[in-house]
Parts: structure tokens; sequence; C-alpha cells
């Protein structure tokens, strides 16, 4: 006879959340950030590594992320139409003066 009551929640039926580290390119949003994570692959016809980029659209609830920053995100319930992370840690702040462009550079203002 099986028990259908569950003392533990359900925790180890669910399955490990996916994390991210990528660089903050906008915090213009209230408690929303997006994250650029970038990534090289192998092209399947030149064999070439590739470099492809990704925005994906976060929960930063205490506004703490800053642009340029790098920070870990991790998959979450939908919390809106495109937010589907939260922001988990800062993992490096950017240098103060520095600007994040749309490209991999980024630029230091004087």
């Amino acid at each position: 006879m099986s028990n259908d009551n569950d003392t533990t929640g359900g925790a180890e039926k669910r399955r490990l959340r996916t994390t991210v580290i990528g660089t903050v390119v906008s915090n213009k949003m209230n408690k929303t950030i997006v994250v650029r994570h970038d990534a090289k692959t192998l092209h399947p016809l030149y064999k070439k590594y590739v470099r492809r980029s990704t925005r994906y659209v976060a929960h930063d609830a205490d506004n703490t992320a800053n642009e340029g920053d790098e920070v870990e995100i991790s998959e979450t319930r939908p919390l809106s139409k495109t937010k589907r992370w939260r922001l988990v840690r800062v993992v490096r702040e950017a240098p103060i003066g520095t600007v994040v462009t749309g490209t991999d550079d980024v630029e230091e203002v004087r």
C-alpha cells in the first residue's frame, strides 16, 4: 500500500533549475533586467566557432544589478509575458564608468 501523502513537499520530484551566467545589458525597467548570454558553437558545415548570444528577461526584486554586471540567473515560473528567469546573485560588478553597448565591446566613459 502506497502513501499518497508526501511529507517532503515533492522536492525530489522537481528537476534542477537551469542557471545561466551572463552580462546585464539593460536595467531600465523596474524590478527587471535584460541579460545577454554569449556562447560559442561549432558551425556544422564550416567547422568554425561562431559566437551566438541570447537575451533573457529576468526578475530583479531589489533592483541590485546594474548595466555591465556579470550575473547568475535561474529558471522560474512565468512571471510575465516574457519574464521566465530570476536573479540569483551578482557574480562580478562592472567597473565604474563603463557603458555596455549592443555589441561585445565595453566602452569607457571619460
